[in-house]
């Protein structure tokens, strides 16, 4: 196992939901942190204090638009002021909304194809140098829709195929010397828009194990690629219950 006391890992989309269950899980096993946020900042000075509570001077904040490519690059740089080095890179930032054909507009394609692709390829690009120097790894928050598109959601569908062609294509580029992987949420955090429970039901029933999972299941998905998953690069780990394995 790979010890993670002292170091550093940059998580994007940190503040809340499956972000910050990621982040506590790294800081707890010892990791420094740069959480990113967009527009949550008083969720993520939240997390940053908590976590501060715990272990003081081990978490800096970083703000930034994932569209925007020269954003990133300060996010790098914010890890290597902070705590001189990255190690784990986490891009977990997502949009997630619906775009039905023959309403999409472009902003909404820039938005879901900038957080989901065009910012986690372009942040793995800054990031690889420090990784690179320092042995480590990137994790992709990927979907199991990447493979099975989701009705009305086809931007947001083709955004994480492209995104799980990424792991797959830097594991190539960046090997051997950063390893990079992914993994594919099922049913864990229910959409923002009203669901009636007789159709979270029927989502549900279509898992083998006929319940959601929790963000945690998520975080510590995302640990064992960190922390144990030596030999392992170019995967990406469904993490859905059993629902790709259904019709």
């Amino acid at each position: 196992m790979i010890d993670l006391n002292g170091k550093t890992a940059l998580i994007t989309g940190a503040s809340h939901r499956i972000g910050a269950a990621i982040a506590r899980m790294l800081h707890g096993q010892g990791m420094n942190l740069v959480l990113h946020y967009r527009s949550s900042a008083a969720g993520a000075e939240r997390l940053r204090d908590d976590l501060e509570d715990q272990r003081p001077n081990s978490v800096v904040l970083g703000q930034a638009d994932l569209v925007h490519v020269m954003q990133l690059f300060d996010l790098v740089e914010l890890a290597n002021d902070a705590f001189g080095r990255l190690d784990v890179l986490v891009n977990n930032a997502s949009s997630f909304y619906p775009t039905p054909v023959g309403e999409v507009t472009l902003k909404q394609w820039d938005d879901l194809m900038g957080s989901n692709l065009k910012g986690p390829f372009f942040l793995s690009q800054a990031a690889a140098p420090l990784l690179k120097a320092h042995g480590g790894c990137i994790v992709n928050l990927v979907d199991v829709h990447a493979e099975r598109p989701k009705k009305e959601y086809p931007v947001y569908s083709m955004a994480k195929a492209g995104n799980a062609m990424m792991v797959k294509s830097l594991a190539r580029e960046l090997g051997p010397d950063v390893r990079v992987n992914g993994v594919a949420p099922g049913v864990i955090l229910w959409p923002d828009e009203a669901m009636t429970e007789e159709r979270k039901e029927e989502i549900l029933g279509r898992t083998v194990l006929e319940r959601a999972g929790s963000e945690e299941d998520i975080a510590r998905t995302v640990l064992f690629l960190v922390k144990d998953a030596e030999y392992i690069t170019g995967q990406i780990i469904a993490v859905d219950g059993g629902r790709t394995v259904q019709q």
